[in-house]
């Protein structure tokens, strides 16, 4: 990008469908990094202390051929205080090219924010030296915002909110409607005889199950074939076994997504890792995707016991 000057989206090529562009701001402490670390776990392009005459430029990317970006989250505060005088046009402009907005404030109060300050041991970006009061800065910044939060569609009071509520409420009350589950899920397979996997949230161990391996026509082939997967998928104990293991999951994954957890690592064992885990691997990981999670798949030791003979 080399004009660095602000443009109005109506000047330029129109968005048919749209960007979905949140602009996050509020006061310093009520919890602007941890809302741009929810949109940012849910797939939005995020930028922190964006100038406002830049917002034409960045939903102008949208458009580039090529170009996957949909949802931009972006934040302003006032460690540019400048850019406030700028925000409302900028807003107005993006208003006149029609495109869709959401204007999120956090806000918090002064007790509240004077303790997190305390907490964290940072410097309020409106103390202008060492012995700048805390408390005055936060008085001085609210009035700032003052007209800036008249214009928000949403209004958020974190002083009661732990952060996983926090992100909760920004899910439910605004942007998550058209969007898919948050939770990202790598689904694995791998051996026990070559060790449990130490990042793993979830393991199951399917070595209860009969062993392709004992079959010579099985051995070298793996849980990717298809007389492997019909040996392993078509048993009556599989069957019994997935029902309540999908079931299981079912459960889980919606309560790690409400928690705020945004990966979730699942690992099904088997002795060496090549035929009956793979099998189970892929089938849970197209039931997974078939809820709307973003999955993907990974098979540690598949090979290692061919490898080693």
């Amino acid at each position: 990008m080399t004009d660095t000057s602000p443009q109005s989206p109506a000047e330029e090529t129109p968005h048919p469908s749209g960007p979905e562009l949140v602009v996050i701001t509020g006061m310093s402490g009520a919890g602007r990094s941890e809302a741009i670390h929810t949109f940012e776990d849910i797939g939005f392009f995020c930028i922190d202390n964006l100038p406002p005459s830049f917002f034409g430029q960045l939903v102008n990317l949208t458009a580039l051929p090529g170009s996957r970006i949909r949802r931009i989250a972006v934040v302003c505060d006032l460690r540019a205080k400048s850019f406030f005088d700028e925000l409302a046009g900028e807003l107005g402009r993006l208003e006149e090219g029609g495109v869709p907005f959401h204007l999120l404030f956090l806000e918090a109060d002064d007790d509240v924010l004077v303790r997190r300050f305390s907490e964290t041991r940072r410097r309020h970006p409106l103390c202008e030296d060492e012995g700048g009061s805390v408390a005055d800065a936060i008085r001085a910044e609210r009035a700032a915002l003052a007209e800036v939060r008249l214009r928000a569609d949403l209004i958020i009071d974190t002083s009661d909110l732990a952060p996983r509520d926090l992100r909760r409420q920004i899910k439910d009350r605004l942007f998550l409607e058209n969007l898919a589950p948050s939770l990202a899920v790598t689904v694995s397979s791998f051996g026990f005889k070559y060790g449990v996997p130490i990042d793993a949230d979830i393991v199951m161990d399917v070595r209860f199950l009969p062993n392709p391996y004992y079959d010579p026509e099985l051995r070298r082939l793996t849980g990717l074939d298809d007389p492997v997967r019909e040996f392993v998928l078509g048993r009556d104990e599989t069957a019994e076994f997935t029902a309540k293991w999908f079931d299981l999951l079912s459960t889980l994954a919606p309560g790690y997504v409400m928690e705020g957890k945004t990966h979730l690592s699942v690992a099904l064992g088997c002795t060496g890792g090549m035929h009956r885990s793979v099998a189970l691997a892929e089938e849970t990981a197209a039931f997974l995707g078939g809820l709307g999670f973003r999955v993907a798949t990974s098979h540690r030791d598949i090979g290692r016991d061919r490898e080693r003979r």
